[in-house]
C-alpha cells in the first residue's frame, strides 16, 4: 500500500467543541467544515484529523483507548503556552527513561494528546530502538 496521509476520524456530537479546542490549543486551521463533518490540518504542513456527526449505523467514541502523539521542539514552551491558556494537565510535564520529555492534556471527547520532545533514552531504553 502507498499511502500520502493517514488521518483518525472521531465519531462524535460534540463537533463544535472540538473544532474549538483544536483551533485554539493545537494551532489548527480547519481545511473542510460542512457542519456535521471537518477536517483540521495541524500546523502549515502537518497531519490532520477529522471529526464527524454520527451518521445512521455509526457508534459514538466513547473516549477510551485513544492517544494522539504530538512530537514537538520544545515542550517545555508549550507546557507554558497550554497552561497558561487554562489547560489542564491529565499527566505531568516529566522525562522519561525511553527518550522523552512529555505532558498529557485531554480533548473534549476524551481523547488523550500526548506532547512531547525527543531526548536521550537510558541506556536501558537504547537496546529497544531499531534503525
Amino acid at each position: 500500500m502507498k499511502t500520502s496521509e493517514l488521518s483518525p476520524c472521531f465519531v462524535t456530537k460534540d463537533i463544535d467543541a472540538c473544532r474549538d479546542f483544536y483551533l485554539r490549543h493545537v494551532s489548527a486551521k480547519a481545511v473542510f467544515d460542512c457542519g456535521w463533518y471537518i477536517s483540521l490540518r495541524i500546523g502549515r504542513d502537518g497531519p490532520s484529523i477529522q471529526f464527524i456527526q454520527p451518521q445512521e449505523g455509526m457508534a459514538e467514541f466513547n473516549g477510551q483507548g485513544v492517544m494522539l502523539n504530538f512530537r514537538v521542539d520544545n515542550v517545555d514552551a508549550e507546557h507554558a503556552r497550554l497552561l497558561g491558556a487554562g489547560v489542564k494537565p491529565a499527566m505531568p510535564l516529566e522525562d522519561h527513561p525511553w527518550g522523552d520529555r512529555g505532558f498529557s492534556i485531554i480533548d473534549p471527547i476524551g481523547t488523550s494528546l500526548y506532547i512531547y520532545s525527543d531526548r536521550e533514552p537510558s541506556d536501558e531504553f537504547k537496546r529497544y530502538y531499531k534503525a
